[in-house]
């Protein structure tokens, strides 16, 4: 029966990767990216659980690629395509659709996930659900937007520069690091808790404006950190 529970959860995460698909078409961004923290969330928790359970299996590990598709790589690129639209009142009616580029990006992504025996304690690329968290964030950021970055944020051609950097960023050979606990000692996890402690206080203060800045951060501390850490 145990070996079924990571999976019952990676199926919570694709039920809320669809639901923020329906929510998307509807217009509700917002909505939308709520429902992409709660698709991250149950992503988190199904390998936690797997490892916690010593639970694993092939279609295990398919059917979390199969969610993470429709959670972390139809969302961003359909939230792209819908800010693009609203950003963009003269452009070609062709150009919103390269919000699909980040789609087409993930699916590479997850494929050379499954098949690098080097991506078990780590990652080579920006992993799916960082790329989607950033793209999720933007509507959240339009919501209340304190620091008055609309203007930035509905720039077609800022989005096209971001789906680029993005769309990069998921196959490139970047090494970094992966948020997997073996234990909670400070030695060996040093990096994984100045990281979580810096996230926590960007999100305290900057609420979703910070979610791009964690997840640079995460990028720059990868680079950063020393080779064997």
């Amino acid at each position: 029966m145990k070996r079924h529970i990571p999976n019952a959860v990676t199926c919570l995460n694709l039920f809320s990767g669809c639901l923020a698909v329906s929510q998307i078409f509807a217009g509700r961004l917002d909505l939308a990216a709520y429902f992409v923290a709660l698709a991250a969330a149950f992503d988190f928790a199904d390998g936690l659980l797997a490892r916690a359970l010593h639970v694993s299996s092939p279609i295990g590990k398919d059917l979390d690629s199969l969610a993470d598709m429709v959670s972390f790589g139809v969302v961003p690129g359909a939230m792209l395509m819908q800010l693009l639209v609203r950003g963009g009142t003269d452009l070609p009616d062709w150009l919103p659709y390269l919000g699909f580029i980040v789609t087409v990006f993930s699916a590479l992504r997850l494929a050379k996930f499954n098949n690098d025996t080097r991506q078990s304690d780590s990652f080579i690329g920006l992993p799916t659900p960082a790329c989607t968290l950033v793209v999720a964030s933007l509507p959240l950021i339009l919501l209340d937007d304190r620091f008055n970055l609309a203007h930035l944020i509905l720039n077609p051609w800022v989005l096209l520069v971001l789906t680029a950097v993005l769309s990069g960023l998921l196959v490139a050979e970047l090494p970094l690091f992966a948020l997997k606990f073996k234990h909670f000692a400070w030695s060996g996890n040093a990096l994984r808790f100045v990281f979580l402690g810096l996230a926590v206080v960007l999100l305290f203060l900057l609420q979703a404006a910070a979610v791009p800045l964690v997840i640079l951060l995460y990028v720059v501390l990868s680079i950063a950190r020393p080779a064997r850490s």
